[in-house]
């Protein structure tokens, strides 16, 4: 009996999955291509961060008060509106398929698109939320800390949307759920990161709550996707 040829067993040898760099080089072109899209919670976010201060007056110790929490509200709203688009179009385009299909990572794919997604999204909403020095009088160490807490407090707010949207990504209306189950689990997330601002602004000490905030931020990061990618391909299945 002959051995097969290494061209013959090649032929029938499972397909390999793509590799985390062209994952993060093809995710990165279809979000760059997209750019009207991630564009819409960016404008909402400063829609609400504008338009609050003349809607409450000039009082500059109400401004002051008001600040912080008006951001966290407009950079919540802004990434809750943003996660419609996480998956429903891989999978009505065919890219979810093709990934079970090679037996790519999901967990990794999940991960790189959640993360240049945040990039795009809640990294431009921190820098944004410098905003708050002119428009409600915030100094700039109080900004600064506003700044942190959107960063290291997003990511799992992130998450907990990127879950509600692969939970309701098989339902017609879907889209109208995502922010019923994610803001109820989101709430926490913001009342801890207004109030880490709050005791910084006091001059207490914030960092045991913003060490909180990464702690959750982290754990999600390393938790979710796996849970993330059982869901979209129980979803496919289906």
């Amino acid at each position: 009996m002959t051995a097969p040829s290494p061209k013959s067993s090649a032929n029938i040898a499972a397909p390999i999955g793509i590799a985390g760099k062209e994952l993060w080089q093809r995710e990165w072109q279809v979000k760059q291509q997209g750019a009207v899209q991630w564009l819409y919670p960016l404008v909402l976010f400063l829609v609400i961060i504008t338009l609050f201060p003349l809607a409450v007056g000039s009082e500059p110790q109400l401004l002051h008060r008001l600040g912080v929490p008006a951001v966290w509200i407009a950079a919540l709203l802004s990434l809750v509106m943003g996660v419609d688009g996480l998956f429903k179009p891989a999978m009505d385009n065919g890219t979810l398929a093709q990934l079970v299909v090679s037996r790519t990572s999901l967990p990794l794919w999940v991960l790189i698109r959640l993360t240049i997604h945040w990039i795009f999204s809640s990294g431009l909403v921190a820098l944004l939320s410098l905003l708050a020095v002119p428009l409600f009088g915030l100094s700039w160490g109080e900004a600064g800390a506003l700044l942190v807490s959107i960063l290291v407090g997003s990511p799992m707010l992130l998450m907990l949307s990127a879950i509600a949207s692969s939970l309701t990504l098989s339902l017609k209306n879907g889209a109208v759920l995502v922010p019923l189950i994610a803001l109820p689990m989101q709430l926490p997330v913001l009342i801890f990161a207004t109030g880490a601002v709050d005791l910084y602004a006091t001059g207490l000490n914030g960092l045991p709550i913003f060490a909180l905030l990464a702690a959750g931020s982290i754990i999600s990061v390393l938790v979710m996707p796996w849970a993330i990618a059982m869901t979209l391909k129980m979803a496919w299945l289906n």
